[in-house]
This record gives structure tokens, C-alpha cells and sequence, in this order.
């Protein structure tokens, strides 16, 4: 029988989505998961749903007008501190902010 050596169960779960191909779905799901962090408390209770696409968009609804316009001009910053989250500088391209 063949010895294997012991892994972290955090590598071995980063195999099996590299292996299936979902490691861009995991990435963007991190990203989405971390917007709070990203905005802070603040924000994210005027944000109302958010997702992202298959190719990278992230939508975010937002309530107030004045936080919408806020986050449009931090928009490259908010980018940068999301890829950042997901662990890949291209997980999530752009931010619509309806």
C-alpha cells in the first residue's frame, strides 16, 4: 500500500475545486462574501442584494442614493480590496452599483 503524507484539509479542499474547475466560483463567492469587511457595517445595511456573474460582474443594490454615489467613485478601490479577499487579482472585473 502506498504511504501518502498528511496535508491541510485546506489544501486538500483547494485540490479538489482547482480539479473540478470551480476555483474561479470559489473565488468570486469570497470576494461577495466579504463585502461587509470591504464597506464596512454601514454600508453594507443599505446594501439590499448583490451577486456576481459568471464573468466577473459584481451588482449591488443600494438604498441610498448617496451611498450609491459614494461607492461609484471608490469603485477601483472597492475592486482591488475585493480581488484581494478572493485571493486572485481578477475575480471580480467590475461593480455595478444599481
Amino acid at each position: 500500500m502506498k504511504k501518502i503524507e498528511p496535508q491541510q484539509i485546506g489544501d486538500i479542499i483547494n485540490d479538489v475545486f482547482r480539479r473540478s474547475g470551480q476555483t474561479g466560483n470559489v473565488e468570486r463567492h469570497r470576494a461577495l462574501i466579504n463585502w461587509v469587511n470591504v464597506v464596512g457595517t454601514g454600508v453594507n445595511q443599505q446594501t439590499t442584494r448583490r451577486y456576481v456573474t459568471d464573468n466577473g460582474e459584481m451588482h449591488v443594490y443600494i438604498t441610498s442614493a448617496a451611498v450609491k454615489n459614494d461607492l461609484m467613485f471608490m469603485r477601483t478601490k472597492l475592486l482591488e480590496a475585493l480581488n484581494s479577499y478572493a485571493g486572485s487579482p481578477d475575480a471580480i472585473k467590475d461593480i455595478i452599483i444599481h
